[in-house]
């Protein structure tokens, strides 16, 4: 049930990435959603974690429940922020007794209202902290995340990647990148990584647009950036959401089969609880042999 069981062996691997609702009638959607993806046989769906741990039994209940009756390998995501160890050490023990082997360890955003990080007493400051505290804790499969483009508190890539060595060496098995639309960003980065003695499967992480200002806020969230000829052209479309939907399909499936030609580890969708445009995307690429 190990993600990197699957992972780096020779076969890109697939998977979805799916928040937790904040209603019974958002539950239900996402159950929907997900029996729509589930013919897409994914490697493994992962749950996110909301700010300050707000989603903590949401989180685990829905990894859980995912791998337990839909039969799909379930991730969960975990962050350092608002917890202290011994609150982080139940989380794993729940998520261990519920069956779930693969963490996504992440340092975590700042607190609703706050600019910057802050540690929790008793907490951790870093991911690479958090990741080796999920080695000694259970054997997990530990994923961390990576940015093509930097992480947007970083000083420059270099640095960035050393703080994904530091993870990497703490014990994460797998890396799963921030989105990007520019895939000469993701070579970049994938190769300076292996260069710094970086081993473990780097997945990509793929962001389908199907909404010009809703990608224009989640950029500048994450410190992506978005291609000057893509923004044209998403803008020039703005007016017809079908015409976005369509073109953001036809980016993402030639992005996606370039990245698959040059023999990545993986794609992971960030669905935003949505089925259609991932189902689009693959079972394109699925048509022309590219996965």
């Amino acid at each position: 049930m190990r993600i990197d069981e699957v992972a780096g062996h020779g076969k890109p691997i697939v998977s979805f990435e799916f928040f937790p609702p904040k209603t019974d009638a958002g539950f239900q959607s996402l159950f929907a959603t997900i029996e729509e993806l589930r013919p897409l046989q994914p490697s493994y769906v992962s749950v996110t974690y909301g700010a300050g741990g707000s989603t903590r039994e949401k989180t685990v209940d829905l990894v859980v429940r995912i791998q337990r009756d839909i039969g799909i390998r379930a991730m969960a995501h975990l962050t350092c922020v608002g917890h202290t160890a011994d609150q982080i050490g139940s989380v794993l023990d729940d998520l261990w007794a519920g069956g779930i082997r693969n963490v996504l360890a992440l340092r975590g955003d700042p607190q609703v209202g706050q600019t910057t990080f802050t540690k929790t007493e008793g907490g951790f400051g870093y991911a690479n902290e958090l990741v080796g505290y999920v080695a000694g804790r259970h054997n997990f499969c530990i994923g961390v995340a990576g940015y093509p483009e930097g992480h947007p508190q970083c000083l420059n890539r270099s640095r960035d990647l050393e703080h994904l060595k530091q993870k990497v060496d703490a014990g994460a098995n797998v890396i799963i990148t921030q989105l990007f639309f520019d895939n000469a960003d993701f070579y970049h980065f994938r190769d300076e990584a292996r260069r710094m003695g970086i081993k473990v499967p780097i997945v990509a992480g793929i962001m389908p647009i199907t909404n010009v200002a809703q990608i224009k806020r989640f950029v500048s969230m994450c410190g992506a950036k978005i291609p000057h000829p893509l923004l044209q052209k998403l803008e020039s479309l703005e007016a017809d959401p079908e015409a976005v939907y369509q073109y953001g399909i036809d980016y993402a499936t030639q992005q996606c089969a370039d990245l698959l030609k040059q023999g990545i580890d993986g794609l992971h969708y960030y669905t935003l609880n949505k089925s259609k445009a991932t189902v689009d995307i693959v079972k394109r690429l699925r048509a022309s042999g590219a996965v």
